[in-house]
């Protein structure tokens, strides 16, 4: 495949050629470019100048981009508000077009328990486990990997990683992975390429590169360069427990996700949730928001209030803050990145009140802090999934809630906004106003400030 003389709006490369035998990483912060590239490639992006040779028929695409489309066509086909039961929609099965098992080869992806469940029920890894499968199977000459690994647990992604090497010891599918973050490299990538702000700036075999001092300075996080931090807002003073859950059960038809699970948090108890996936952290966490049906089946309290007592579910929720990939997929409103963090003071996807200027001025901070002082009028469907996720950051942290609930909140962001997030956390830990649950399958984001961790495996 050669690239040459490429120029879009968003990307520039002057030659880039990839050999049969070599196996290519592309690095790049959120925002470079990534998205751009796979589509020059695919040819769903229009040239200014240039051309893009090659010999491939089938080319494939795994991306959150991808996840997000196959997740709005399921809501579209809903037919649950016509029926007497919920309609689960294009079960894995279907998406796979299977009538028996799981092919041996995507064994490791533990697909079979789920092939009989509507993709738009799954968990985001487990979602992105099925769409990879999909792509797999339809063996394409070249699969464009957009960050493969994220949301997936430790064991999946050891796994994948082996897979990986067996397609390419097997050399029927060629693969290019796009990754924002270097710890995502293997030894087996044997030629990276760096973007920045849409140029490719650097490319070669994978240890020259990612020896280049420039190319370690581009990927370094400095808190010392963040903007100030924003000014307190009031917060309600509440009292224990923030949440009480007492022998707490989750169940789907025969399958039940967690049973006789017991949770006990404080203001200050800051708390790790990890388990592979599928194993209930999403829908604890759902639980606790309210935004799970079976809430009101369990003895739950939440800041104060029993679940299903007839409690204000806009009381609780405006001293809370969510970032979740559930919310993300949600995030289908029109509206600027200022519009989506705004929409935090109210609780709301998308932003229906007047806000007051102090509002403005506090949520163009926020959205400075996450980097994205130049997107604030920028529409939120027009930012890379990255850069989407730090404008929901912002929308949770607007209001410095006093229970701040993350699921999996680096999900698609490069190194830098990763350990921004990281950041935050610990500054948030230190002002003693905010109480932490997160969600998370990396072990470099279990910080000394969770005390507590609850492992649902």
């Amino acid at each position: 495949m050669l690239l040459q003389d490429i120029k879009t709006d968003q990307l520039h490369i002057d030659q880039w050629e990839l050999q049969p035998e070599q196996c290519w990483a592309v690095l790049a912060r959120n925002g470079s470019g990534k998205k751009m590239l796979s589509g020059v490639i695919t040819g769903e992006s229009l040239l200014k100048t240039g051309s893009v040779t090659h010999d491939l028929a089938n080319i494939g695409v795994l991306s959150f981009e991808a996840q997000q489309a196959l997740y709005e066509h399921e809501l579209k086909i809903d037919d649950s508000d016509f029926m007497d039961r919920l309609d689960t929609g294009t079960t894995v099965r279907e998406l796979l077009e299977l009538e028996g098992h799981v092919p041996e080869e995507l064994a490791f992806l533990n697909l079979d328990k789920i092939l009989d469940r509507g993709y738009r029920l799954l968990s985001s890894g487990e979602s992105r486990k099925a769409l990879l499968a999909q792509k797999i199977l339809a063996k394409p000459d070249f699969l464009i990997l957009d960050e493969p690994y994220d949301s997936l647990d430790i064991a999946s992604r050891a796994e994948l990683q082996a897979f990986f090497v067996h397609l390419l010891e097997q050399d029927k599918t060629r693969l290019l992975f796009l990754f924002n973050k270097a710890d995502e490299l293997s030894d087996w990538h044997t030629h990276v390429a760096v973007m920045e702000r849409g140029e490719m700036i650097i490319q070669g075999e994978q240890a020259a590169v990612m020896a280049d001092p420039a190319v370690n300075a581009l990927l370094s996080f400095d808190p010392a360069f963040l903007p100030p931090w924003p000014d307190d807002l009031s917060c309600q003073d509440l009292a224990d427990p923030l949440v009480k859950l007492q022998e707490g059960k989750v169940q789907y038809g025969e399958t039940v996700i967690f049973d006789h699970l017991d949770l006990h948090i404080n203001q200050g108890d800051h708390t790790l949730l990890t388990g592979p996936n599928g194993s209930g952290k999403s829908t604890l966490l759902d639980l606790i928001t309210g935004d799970h049906p079976q809430c009101y089946g369990n003895t739950l309290d939440v800041l104060g209030y029993r679940r299903g007592s007839g409690e204000s579910i806009w009381e609780v929720k405006k001293q809370i803050g969510i970032v979740s990939p559930e919310l993300h997929r949600n995030h289908r409103v029109p509206g600027s990145a200022l519009h989506i963090a705004l929409s935090g003071f109210f609780d709301s996807i998308g932003l229906y009140d007047d806000p007051s200027q102090h509002q403005i001025d506090h949520a163009k901070q926020w959205l400075s802090l996450v980097g994205l002082d130049e997107s604030v009028s920028v529409p939120f469907k027009q930012l890379s999934y990255g850069e989407q996720r730090l404008v929901l950051v912002a929308r949770a942290l607007v209001k410095q809630p006093a229970l701040l609930i993350l699921d999996e909140p680096t999900q698609g962001l490069d190194d830098i906004n990763r350990h921004r997030i990281m950041y935050f956390l610990e500054h948030l830990s230190n002002q003693q106003r905010t109480t932490i649950i997160m969600a998370s399958h990396r072990l470099d984001e279990r910080l000394p400030l969770f005390h507590h961790h609850v492992d649902l495996a």
